[in-house]
Protein backbone atom coordinates (compact mmCIF):
# COMPACT_ATOMS: atom_id res chain seq x y z
CA UNK A 1 0.00 0.00 0.00
CA UNK A 2 1.36 3.44 -0.91
CA UNK A 3 2.20 6.00 1.75
CA UNK A 4 -0.57 8.49 2.71
CA UNK A 5 -0.67 11.66 0.64
CA UNK A 6 1.07 14.61 2.33
CA UNK A 7 -0.58 17.90 1.35
CA UNK A 8 1.27 21.13 0.71
CA UNK A 9 2.23 23.33 3.69
CA UNK A 10 0.81 20.73 6.11
CA UNK A 11 2.79 21.81 9.18
CA UNK A 12 1.97 25.49 8.61
CA UNK A 13 -1.74 24.77 8.13
CA UNK A 14 -1.91 22.67 11.30
CA UNK A 15 -0.05 25.36 13.26
CA UNK A 16 -2.51 27.98 11.99
CA UNK A 17 -5.58 25.88 12.86
CA UNK A 18 -4.29 24.81 16.30
CA UNK A 19 -6.51 21.70 16.53
CA UNK A 20 -6.95 19.61 19.64
CA UNK A 21 -9.35 17.42 21.66
CA UNK A 22 -12.93 18.65 21.94
CA UNK A 23 -12.70 20.86 18.84
CA UNK A 24 -14.43 20.47 15.48
CA UNK A 25 -12.80 21.33 12.15
CA UNK A 26 -13.88 21.45 8.53
CA UNK A 27 -11.59 20.10 5.83
CA UNK A 28 -13.37 21.86 2.99
CA UNK A 29 -11.33 20.20 0.25
CA UNK A 30 -10.92 16.65 1.56
CA UNK A 31 -9.20 15.18 -1.54
CA UNK A 32 -6.97 12.34 -0.37
CA UNK A 33 -7.49 13.28 3.27
CA UNK A 34 -4.05 14.58 4.20
CA UNK A 35 -5.22 17.55 6.29
CA UNK A 36 -8.01 15.51 7.87
CA UNK A 37 -5.58 12.83 9.07
CA UNK A 38 -3.26 15.40 10.61
CA UNK A 39 -6.13 17.17 12.38
CA UNK A 40 -7.61 13.90 13.64
CA UNK A 41 -4.19 12.95 15.05
CA UNK A 42 -4.49 15.84 17.53
CA UNK A 43 -7.71 14.41 18.98
CA UNK A 44 -10.04 16.80 17.18
CA UNK A 45 -13.14 15.94 15.15
CA UNK A 46 -13.26 16.61 11.40
CA UNK A 47 -16.05 17.10 8.89
CA UNK A 48 -14.72 16.71 5.36
CA UNK A 49 -16.34 18.17 2.25
CA UNK A 50 -15.66 17.07 -1.32
CA UNK A 51 -17.86 17.26 -4.39
CA UNK A 52 -15.88 14.42 -5.98
CA UNK A 53 -17.59 11.09 -5.13
CA UNK A 54 -14.36 9.18 -5.72
CA UNK A 55 -12.79 10.90 -2.68
CA UNK A 56 -14.80 8.64 -0.39
CA UNK A 57 -12.27 5.81 -0.77
CA UNK A 58 -9.73 7.92 1.11
CA UNK A 59 -12.07 8.24 4.10
CA UNK A 60 -11.89 4.55 4.96
CA UNK A 61 -10.44 3.87 8.38
CA UNK A 62 -10.47 7.47 9.61
CA UNK A 63 -12.60 6.51 12.59
CA UNK A 64 -15.67 7.81 14.41
CA UNK A 65 -14.35 11.37 14.77
CA UNK A 66 -14.57 11.88 11.01
CA UNK A 67 -17.43 12.19 8.57
CA UNK A 68 -17.35 13.01 4.87
CA UNK A 69 -20.07 15.03 3.15
CA UNK A 70 -20.33 14.86 -0.63
CA UNK A 71 -20.99 18.55 -1.30
CA UNK A 72 -19.25 21.78 -2.25
CA UNK A 73 -17.42 23.53 0.59
CA UNK A 74 -19.51 26.64 -0.10
CA UNK A 75 -22.43 24.71 1.44
CA UNK A 76 -20.72 24.12 4.81
CA UNK A 77 -22.69 26.80 6.68
CA UNK A 78 -26.03 25.58 5.36
CA UNK A 79 -25.21 21.98 6.31
CA UNK A 80 -23.46 22.57 9.64
CA UNK A 81 -25.02 25.83 10.87
CA UNK A 82 -23.53 29.16 11.88
CA UNK A 83 -20.90 29.32 14.63
CA UNK A 84 -20.55 25.53 14.75
CA UNK A 85 -16.84 24.81 14.14
CA UNK A 86 -13.43 25.78 15.50
CA UNK A 87 -11.53 25.87 12.22
CA UNK A 88 -11.75 25.59 8.45
CA UNK A 89 -9.01 24.44 6.07
CA UNK A 90 -9.24 25.01 2.32
CA UNK A 91 -6.65 23.62 -0.11
CA UNK A 92 -7.71 25.05 -3.45
CA UNK A 93 -7.34 23.92 -7.03
CA UNK A 94 -7.09 20.42 -8.44
CA UNK A 95 -5.88 17.67 -6.11
CA UNK A 96 -2.85 15.47 -6.76
CA UNK A 97 -5.07 12.41 -7.00
CA UNK A 98 -7.16 14.07 -9.71
CA UNK A 99 -4.07 15.11 -11.65
CA UNK A 100 -2.69 11.60 -11.47
CA UNK A 101 -5.85 9.93 -12.79
CA UNK A 102 -5.79 10.05 -16.58
CA UNK A 103 -9.52 9.41 -16.99
CA UNK A 104 -10.34 12.65 -15.15
CA UNK A 105 -8.76 14.71 -17.93
CA UNK A 106 -7.09 17.32 -15.72
CA UNK A 107 -3.55 16.76 -16.95
CA UNK A 108 -1.83 16.54 -20.33
CA UNK A 109 0.97 14.43 -18.88
CA UNK A 110 -1.04 11.32 -19.79
CA UNK A 111 -3.86 10.76 -22.23
CA UNK A 112 -7.48 10.81 -21.13
CA UNK A 113 -10.90 12.23 -21.98
CA UNK A 114 -11.08 16.04 -22.05
CA UNK A 115 -13.29 16.17 -18.94
CA UNK A 116 -11.85 18.18 -15.98
CA UNK A 117 -14.98 17.99 -13.80
CA UNK A 118 -14.36 17.75 -10.05
CA UNK A 119 -17.87 16.37 -9.58
CA UNK A 120 -20.14 14.12 -11.64
CA UNK A 121 -22.38 16.82 -13.10
CA UNK A 122 -22.22 19.71 -15.55
CA UNK A 123 -20.48 20.35 -18.88
CA UNK A 124 -17.02 18.94 -19.52
CA UNK A 125 -14.00 20.78 -20.90
CA UNK A 126 -14.72 19.11 -24.24
CA UNK A 127 -18.26 20.51 -24.19
CA UNK A 128 -16.90 24.04 -23.72
CA UNK A 129 -14.10 23.69 -26.26
CA UNK A 130 -16.40 22.27 -28.90
CA UNK A 131 -19.41 24.56 -28.44
CA UNK A 132 -18.47 27.94 -26.90
CA UNK A 133 -18.19 30.92 -29.23
CA UNK A 134 -14.71 32.23 -30.00
CA UNK A 135 -15.22 35.31 -27.82
CA UNK A 136 -16.28 33.25 -24.82
CA UNK A 137 -13.39 30.84 -25.28
CA UNK A 138 -10.95 33.75 -25.44
CA UNK A 139 -12.48 35.23 -22.27
CA UNK A 140 -12.11 31.94 -20.39
CA UNK A 141 -8.47 31.54 -21.40
CA UNK A 142 -7.62 35.19 -20.69
CA UNK A 143 -9.49 35.66 -17.39
CA UNK A 144 -9.10 32.20 -15.84
CA UNK A 145 -5.92 31.01 -17.53
CA UNK A 146 -4.17 34.40 -17.80
CA UNK A 147 -3.18 33.30 -21.29
CA UNK A 148 -1.88 36.24 -23.33
CA UNK A 149 -2.52 34.46 -26.63
CA UNK A 150 -6.14 33.69 -25.73
CA UNK A 151 -7.70 35.11 -28.90
CA UNK A 152 -5.23 33.32 -31.12
CA UNK A 153 -5.87 29.99 -29.42
CA UNK A 154 -9.65 30.48 -29.41
CA UNK A 155 -9.76 31.29 -33.12
CA UNK A 156 -7.67 28.21 -33.94
CA UNK A 157 -9.91 26.00 -31.79
CA UNK A 158 -13.02 27.19 -33.63
CA UNK A 159 -11.42 26.52 -37.03
CA UNK A 160 -10.24 23.04 -36.09
CA UNK A 161 -13.43 21.87 -34.32
CA UNK A 162 -15.45 22.59 -37.46
CA UNK A 163 -13.60 19.65 -39.02
CA UNK A 164 -13.30 17.40 -35.98
CA UNK A 165 -14.24 17.91 -32.31
CA UNK A 166 -11.67 17.69 -29.52
CA UNK A 167 -12.06 14.69 -27.22
CA UNK A 168 -8.65 13.81 -25.66
CA UNK A 169 -6.20 15.64 -23.43
CA UNK A 170 -2.97 14.85 -25.29
CA UNK A 171 -4.56 15.69 -28.63
CA UNK A 172 -5.78 19.04 -27.35
CA UNK A 173 -2.52 19.91 -25.56
CA UNK A 174 -0.54 19.12 -28.70
CA UNK A 175 -2.87 21.30 -30.75
CA UNK A 176 -2.40 24.28 -28.41
CA UNK A 177 1.36 23.73 -28.46
CA UNK A 178 1.38 23.86 -32.27
CA UNK A 179 -0.79 27.00 -32.31
CA UNK A 180 1.72 28.74 -30.05
CA UNK A 181 4.71 27.60 -32.09
CA UNK A 182 6.09 24.89 -29.84
CA UNK A 183 7.94 25.10 -26.56
CA UNK A 184 11.07 26.94 -27.67
CA UNK A 185 12.90 25.82 -24.54
CA UNK A 186 10.12 26.87 -22.16
CA UNK A 187 10.08 25.11 -18.79
CA UNK A 188 6.27 25.21 -18.69
CA UNK A 189 4.19 23.42 -21.34
CA UNK A 190 2.48 25.90 -23.69
CA UNK A 191 -0.95 24.40 -22.91
CA UNK A 192 -0.65 24.90 -19.13
CA UNK A 193 -2.58 28.17 -18.97
CA UNK A 194 -5.23 26.94 -21.40
CA UNK A 195 -5.84 23.84 -19.26
CA UNK A 196 -5.99 26.00 -16.11
CA UNK A 197 -8.54 28.34 -17.67
CA UNK A 198 -10.77 25.50 -18.84
CA UNK A 199 -10.58 23.70 -15.49
CA UNK A 200 -11.58 26.80 -13.55
CA UNK A 201 -14.46 27.47 -15.95
CA UNK A 202 -15.71 23.88 -15.89
CA UNK A 203 -15.82 23.83 -12.07
CA UNK A 204 -16.74 27.50 -11.52
CA UNK A 205 -13.85 27.57 -9.06
CA UNK A 206 -13.55 31.30 -8.43
CA UNK A 207 -17.24 31.77 -7.64
CA UNK A 208 -17.04 28.68 -5.43
CA UNK A 209 -14.08 30.20 -3.58
CA UNK A 210 -15.87 33.50 -2.99
CA UNK A 211 -18.95 31.70 -1.69
CA UNK A 212 -16.77 29.36 0.38
CA UNK A 213 -15.06 32.23 2.18
CA UNK A 214 -18.47 33.65 3.09
CA UNK A 215 -19.56 30.20 4.31
CA UNK A 216 -16.41 29.91 6.44
CA UNK A 217 -17.08 33.32 8.00
CA UNK A 218 -20.53 32.11 8.99
CA UNK A 219 -19.64 28.65 10.23
CA UNK A 220 -16.68 29.63 12.44
CA UNK A 221 -17.08 30.23 16.16
CA UNK A 222 -15.53 33.29 17.78
CA UNK A 223 -11.81 32.52 17.92
CA UNK A 224 -12.11 29.95 15.15
CA UNK A 225 -9.28 29.69 12.62
CA UNK A 226 -9.39 29.86 8.81
CA UNK A 227 -6.42 28.57 6.78
CA UNK A 228 -6.48 28.81 2.98
CA UNK A 229 -3.84 27.43 0.61
CA UNK A 230 -3.85 28.76 -2.95
CA UNK A 231 -1.82 27.76 -6.00
CA UNK A 232 -2.18 30.64 -8.45
CA UNK A 233 -2.60 34.40 -8.41
CA UNK A 234 -6.32 34.43 -9.24
CA UNK A 235 -7.20 32.47 -6.11
CA UNK A 236 -4.69 34.29 -3.93
CA UNK A 237 -6.00 37.72 -4.94
CA UNK A 238 -9.53 36.71 -3.96
CA UNK A 239 -8.42 35.36 -0.56
CA UNK A 240 -6.13 38.33 0.12
CA UNK A 241 -8.82 40.86 -0.79
CA UNK A 242 -11.50 39.10 1.26
CA UNK A 243 -9.44 38.72 4.42
CA UNK A 244 -7.90 42.18 4.15
CA UNK A 245 -11.33 43.78 3.91
CA UNK A 246 -12.85 41.60 6.64
CA UNK A 247 -9.91 42.45 8.92
CA UNK A 248 -10.68 46.16 8.53
CA UNK A 249 -7.52 46.95 6.59
CA UNK A 250 -9.02 49.30 4.06
CA UNK A 251 -7.17 50.84 1.10
CA UNK A 252 -6.30 54.49 1.65
CA UNK A 253 -7.36 55.77 -1.76
CA UNK A 254 -5.51 57.98 -4.23
CA UNK A 255 -6.07 60.95 -6.50
CA UNK A 256 -7.78 58.54 -8.91
CA UNK A 257 -10.04 56.81 -6.39
CA UNK A 258 -11.50 57.86 -3.03
CA UNK A 259 -10.65 55.85 0.11
CA UNK A 260 -12.94 52.97 1.00
CA UNK A 261 -15.31 53.95 3.80
CA UNK A 262 -15.19 51.70 6.85
CA UNK A 263 -18.23 49.46 7.18
CA UNK A 264 -19.02 46.68 9.63
CA UNK A 265 -16.76 45.70 12.52
CA UNK A 266 -13.90 43.41 11.42
CA UNK A 267 -15.01 39.77 11.36
CA UNK A 268 -11.45 38.43 11.03
CA UNK A 269 -8.03 39.19 12.48
CA UNK A 270 -5.09 38.30 10.24
CA UNK A 271 -2.68 35.83 11.83
CA UNK A 272 0.32 37.16 9.92
CA UNK A 273 1.02 39.73 7.25
CA UNK A 274 1.17 38.54 3.67
CA UNK A 275 1.29 34.87 2.74
CA UNK A 276 3.52 31.97 3.74
CA UNK A 277 5.16 29.77 1.11
CA UNK A 278 6.94 26.40 1.23
CA UNK A 279 10.46 26.07 2.59
CA UNK A 280 13.43 24.65 0.72
CA UNK A 281 12.93 21.13 2.09
CA UNK A 282 9.30 21.00 0.95
CA UNK A 283 10.17 22.43 -2.46
CA UNK A 284 12.81 19.71 -2.90
CA UNK A 285 10.41 16.97 -1.83
CA UNK A 286 7.38 18.24 -3.75
CA UNK A 287 7.96 20.49 -6.79
CA UNK A 288 4.19 20.98 -7.09
CA UNK A 289 4.32 23.12 -3.94
CA UNK A 290 6.38 25.88 -5.58
CA UNK A 291 3.41 28.20 -6.15
CA UNK A 292 1.55 27.44 -2.91
CA UNK A 293 0.62 30.28 -0.55
CA UNK A 294 -1.02 30.12 2.86
CA UNK A 295 -3.16 32.89 4.35
CA UNK A 296 -4.77 32.52 7.76
CA UNK A 297 -7.08 34.50 10.02
CA UNK A 298 -8.97 34.25 13.32
CA UNK A 299 -12.71 34.85 13.52
CA UNK A 300 -13.65 37.75 15.78
CA UNK A 301 -16.88 38.12 17.76
CA UNK A 302 -18.27 40.60 15.21
CA UNK A 303 -21.40 39.62 13.26
CA UNK A 304 -21.12 38.19 9.76
CA UNK A 305 -20.89 41.00 7.21
CA UNK A 306 -24.30 41.51 5.64
CA UNK A 307 -22.92 42.15 2.16
CA UNK A 308 -21.86 38.52 2.21
CA UNK A 309 -25.46 37.43 1.77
Amino acid sequence: MSAPHVPVLLDDVIAALDPGPGRIFVDGTFGAGGYSRAILATGAQVVGFDRDPTARRFAEGLGPDFRLIEARFSEMDTILGEGSVDGVALDLGVSSMQLDEADRGFSFMRDGPLDMRMGPDGPTAADIVNSAEAGELARILWVYGEERQSRRIAAAIVRRRAEEPFTRTLEFAGFVERVLGGRRGAKVHPATRTFQGLRIAVNDELAELEAGLVAAERVLKTGGRLAVVTFHSLEDRIVKSYLTLRAGRLPGGSRHAPPVVAGAAPSFELMFNGAKGPGEAELAANPRSRSAKLRAAIRTSAPVWQDAA
